[in-house]
């Protein structure tokens, strides 16, 4: 360097875990000392990425026909922004899946987006797959399984009075997203399918478990029976009254065997 001139040493900082990093950047030189430094710290932050559920079931489908949507919650509980790099249905059966998302490529600090999955079968049997999630939280790839089984027509029982087959829910369970407390979720619903040759005489409808109470039925179309070859549906919300996980049974008593 001439005398009395000056240069910029440009420094980044890339850490590959949390808690502090440190390091020492030395100039060796001519001059007195013969070496120059700058002492150089940084603090690595985690991300804590939730996703919920951590599956998803469809249950039972008539092959052609779309499900409701149920919903993945992804929460960014760290201090930072949660980059999503890649974000895709995989496996055996992806084509049967589909999904819709309001992440965009990032999850702000303390923060949520949803991801709505549909069920459509292509052909009958078991159908599998997975929404893959890769991002920044520094714990590799995540997954949330993704299975359903694709159904024929039912054969039904005609003239017996007594349905035997064919009568299904779909989808054979709800998750919710994460809510605040005493707070009401959008109502998800549940298609009841009489695929019999019989009518399905409907007794009762009742929600049961350690948290029924958090759970409502809404906009019920099933009333006292459902026809042979016919469908109704119900709506569920979720309001929850405590914090932390909380489970139901939503149980149908009819006059199939």
């Amino acid at each position: 360097m001439a005398i009395g001139a000056s240069y910029t040493i440009s420094v980044t900082l890339t850490l590959s875990a949390s808690g502090i990093g440190h390091a020492t950047l030395s100039v060796s030189d001519s001059g007195p000392g013969a070496s120059q430094s700058v002492f150089l710290t940084g603090i690595g932050v985690a991300l804590a990425l939730t996703l919920f559920p951590s599956s998803l079931s469809f249950g039972g489908l008539a092959t052609g026909t779309t499900s409701a949507v149920q919903t993945i919650n992804v929460s960014n509980a760290g201090p930072g922004s949660l980059i999503i790099t890649h974000l895709a249905i995989t496996g055996a059966d992806a084509g049967d899946f589909a999904q819709t998302r309001n992440c965009g490529s990032s999850v702000a600090a303390r923060k949520s987006c949803a991801i709505s999955v549909t069920f459509t079968p292509v052909a009958r049997g078991s159908r599998v797959a997975a929404i893959t999630i890769t991002d920044n939280a520094g714990i590799g790839t995540q997954t949330v399984s993704l299975t359903g089984t694709g159904a024929g027509p039912s054969a039904g029982s005609p003239g017996t009075g007594n349905p035997s087959a064919g009568v299904s829910l779909s989808p054979a369970g709800l998750s919710y997203a994460t809510q605040p407390d005493g707070t009401t979720s959008a109502a998800q619903t549940i298609t009841l399918s009489n695929g019999t040759g019989a009518t399905l005489n409907i007794a009762g409808l009742a929600f049961t478990g350690t948290n029924a109470g958090d759970f409502a039925e809404i906009a019920n179309t099933c009333g006292a029976s459902v026809a042979a070859g016919g469908t109704c549906t119900i709506g569920v919300t979720f309001t929850p009254s405590g914090s932390g996980k909380r489970t139901a049974r939503l149980n149908i008593t009819d006059n199939a065997s």
